[in-house]
């Protein structure tokens, strides 16, 4: 083993870069090639079809069969044109990622051949097996039928010669197996619920639009060292090595020059983003060695999200073209940050108003500050939900590891909004907000130009901020689907939203005015969500103690964290916003439960073979070693000479049995604690056990296996260390 690690190194160090076949077009010219959009609509289907199509998408209306049979012709014609001989109903079970079943454009012709074809049933249906998906018990193993359905309002796209249509996955009974469905349907509820606020201030109003731009954060490793490591392969972290003598701290990474192989990957990987539609726009390095991020401009959250789960398909396939492995593992090194996947989230008007933005009119200001208020009450009611809807049993190693946001949701607004929402609280008149917008600074140096600053500063300890015009979800984990906290989130400012219009039009019937009807809920939401704000130090111990006294959700354990789905308050809101139903509910947290346990799981098999395979038989090799030498001393040297010149072999000998026996017991007390937390039938109750008494055994071998590498020949021991995957590039 520890010549394939060597064997490993050589290969990474000797790697060059790919050379990049770049296109001789300009982005502009390639972008959305592969993508069946408006453009491509509009010169594939007849004018009527478009005309249609365009209105059932902007107006979130169902399409007829008809209609679907002619945007089917004119989807094949386009579809035969560019090379796909297959079709597949892409859609995002509750694996996390995403699925498809592809299916030939072919059928028989009568005479013995066939013949290609592609209509509106095939377009818009299709019956992938829901029982071998998770499901949470909605779905029996013999009761195997499922449900596809086309999502007109994702664009059709060409992925490895195949037509990836995308869509919603349904059990037979009609009950939501994936993340599209609910996703939707809390959209549907942001977009009716704030346009009835929206309206208050500008009449034209009709739709709102909840907009996304996540921010993937990822590591790259060579392939030849991922491949000397079987932790990374099976679980995409490392469930053991000490860390580099140099990692982040010289705070040279982020930000820093770009590897000429990394850059080359990123530029493979822009071209087949920008050729599928997806909008990358920032690439950089990250904070820790080896890692990195790209983000893209804003979309709206539902295309936004389905462009997400695509590139972290598309740049799994792209890094191997240049010899790397992704990971997008939360936590793939101890001891250097972990990723993540800021979710920056705004709502805007189909008139063309971002509603978290400060305007120029006090009336644009109020509606600003209303907008503002609402989101707040909504997170603070719900922010144990919140939590929940970001946590994971990878995600659970990131967070509050003072590289990323504590485990405790709050609100960071900065000093502008702080002091606005103070002069509101204490204001006894109807008084309009007067609110500036950027501000210019100088920096004393003549040929450096003003720089507009704005009016808020940036909190990297606080998990939900407002950052100028939107609000960073930067919970979120780099692996999960978007659509998780979304889900969550989009549906809390939804009832949020409609319960403040009930308000609001109830003091209107008694005679208020609009103005000063809208002042006083307002005001009433400050008081009421003063709890979630907090503009200091989010991982300090002193916050953690002021949040519970506060009230807010502080509990770490990532399977009690899930109950915040069940408890009154998230069903009520839930189904007032009609995102799920009760069964759905239940089923998903029996997921969630379930892959928690799965996870750990085997990351607790992993890490007892390679216990026991790899670093025992290598330390107690290296151990008989210093025995051998120890003996020969004795043989040469008078007693108490030999014993003085052995006294470090001795000591050394006797620590590494120590860590051996450590070592080996942990990993029977660990078996034995999987054991019984598999007698356990009720899946919540099992993944407490698996958190109570697997991961602490685990972190335990973990900790003495680290020793051990620290003290064995470095030529002997098996797998790549921390200072070859994360300096080697």
């Amino acid at each position: 083993m520890s010549l394939l690690r060597f064997q490993a190194v050589k290969e990474a160090s000797n790697r060059k870069a790919v050379p990049v076949d770049l296109p001789k077009e300009r982005a502009e010219k390639f972008y959305a090639e592969a993508v069946f959009n408006r453009q491509k609509m509009f010169e594939y289907l007849p004018r009527e079809t478009y005309d249609e199509l365009v209105n059932a998408i902007d107006n979130k209306q169902p399409i007829s069969r008809k209609l679907a049979d002619s945007v089917a012709a004119g989807m094949k014609q386009w579809a035969i044109e560019n090379g796909p001989r297959h079709y597949t109903h892409w859609f995002h079970p509750l694996t996390g990622g995403t699925a498809e079943k592809h299916d030939a454009f072919i059928e028989h012709d009568g005479k013995g051949g066939v013949v290609e074809k592609f209509d509106g049933k095939l377009l818009v249906q299709q019956e992938p097996d829901a029982s071998s998906f998770p499901n949470g018990g909605i779905r029996n193993t013999f009761e195997a039928r499922g449900y596809s359905a086309w999502d007109i309002s994702s664009p059709v796209f060409i992925l490895n010669k195949t037509l990836c249509i995308p869509t919603i996955f349904i059990s037979y009974t009609g009950e939501s197996l994936d993340f599209k469905t609910p996703l939707l349907r809390a959209l549907n509820a942001v977009d009716k619920a704030a346009a009835g606020v929206a309206r208050y201030f500008d009449k034209d109003v009709k739709h709102v639009q909840s907009y996304l731009g996540w921010e993937q954060e990822y590591f790259l490793v060579d392939e030849a060292l991922y491949a000397a490591r079987p932790d990374l392969v099976m679980t995409g972290r490392t469930l053991m090595g000490h860390e580099s003598a140099k990692n982040q701290q010289l705070e040279d990474h982020y930000f820093g020059a770009i590897p000429s192989r990394v850059e080359a990957f990123m530029l493979d990987l822009e071209v087949e983003c920008h050729r599928l539609g997806i909008p990358a726009h920032t690439r950089h390095n990250e904070v820790a060695p080896n890692q990195f991020e790209l983000a893209p401009i804003f979309e709206e959250t539902n295309l936004a999200n389905d462009h997400n789960l695509l590139l972290m398909s598309i740049m799994s396939e792209v890094a191997k073209r240049h010899n790397f492995r992704v990971l997008l593992h939360e936590k793939p090194f101890n001891g250097i940050n972990g990723s993540g996947k800021h979710n920056n989230w705004s709502l805007g008007t189909d008139t063309g108003t971002l509603l978290f933005a400060p305007g120029k009119t006090p009336r644009e200001n109020l509606r600003f500050i209303t907008f503002v208020a609402n989101v707040m009450a909504a997170v603070y009611r719900h922010n144990a939900l919140l939590k929940a809807s970001i946590s994971s049993a990878t995600n659970a190693h990131r967070l509050g590891a003072n590289e990323a946001p504590p485990a405790i949701i709050s609100i960071f607004t900065g000093s502008m909004i702080s002091k606005i929402f103070d002069q509101l609280e204490k204001s006894t008149e109807d008084e309009l907000i007067e609110l500036s917008g950027k501000e210019g600074i100088t920096v004393g140096v003549s040929q450096i130009p003003e720089i507009m600053i704005d009016n808020t500063d940036r909190n990297r300890t606080s998990p939900f901020a407002f950052t100028g015009n939107r609000f960073e979800f930067r919970a979120v984990g780099s692996s999960a689907n978007c659509a998780s906290a979304m889900i969550a989130l989009n549906a809390a400012v939804a009832e949020q939203l409609a319960e403040f219009k009930k308000r609001v039009d109830s003091r209107v019937e008694r005679e208020e005015s609009l103005y000063h009807a809208i002042l006083e809920e307002v005001k009433a939401l400050i008081e009421y969500s003063k709890a979630i704000h907090f503009d200091g130090n989010g991982y300090s111990d002193e916050w953690k103690e002021e949040a519970a006294r506060r009230g807010l959700d502080c509990e770490t354990s990532v399977p009690k964290i899930f109950d915040a789905y069940l408890t009154p308050a998230s069903e009520e809101m839930f189904a007032k916003t009609g995102v799920f139903n009760d069964l759905e509910l239940r089923a998903r947290n029996e997921v969630k439960w379930e892959t928690y346990t799965k996870k750990i799981q085997i990351e607790a098999r992993v890490l007892g073979d390679l216990a026991l395979n790899h670093i025992i038989p290598v330390a107690i090799r290296y151990q008989s070693i210093l025995i051998d030498n120890a003996s020969k001393i004795r043989g040469i040297f008078p007693e108490g000479k030999a014993t003085e010149l052995s006294a470090g072999d001795t000591r050394a000998i006797e620590k590494l049995a120590g860590h051996i026996e450590t070592i080996r017991q942990g990993v029977q007390d660990m078996v034995n604690a999987r054991k019984d937390a598999n007698k356990i039938e009720n899946e919540r109750e099992k993944a407490i056990a698996y958190h109570d008494t697997v991961v602490p055994q685990m972190e335990k071998i973990r900790y003495h296996i680290d020793k051990v590498e620290l003290m064995v020949d470095d030529e002997m021991w098996p797998l790549p260390k921390y200072r070859e995957m994360l300096f080697i590039r």
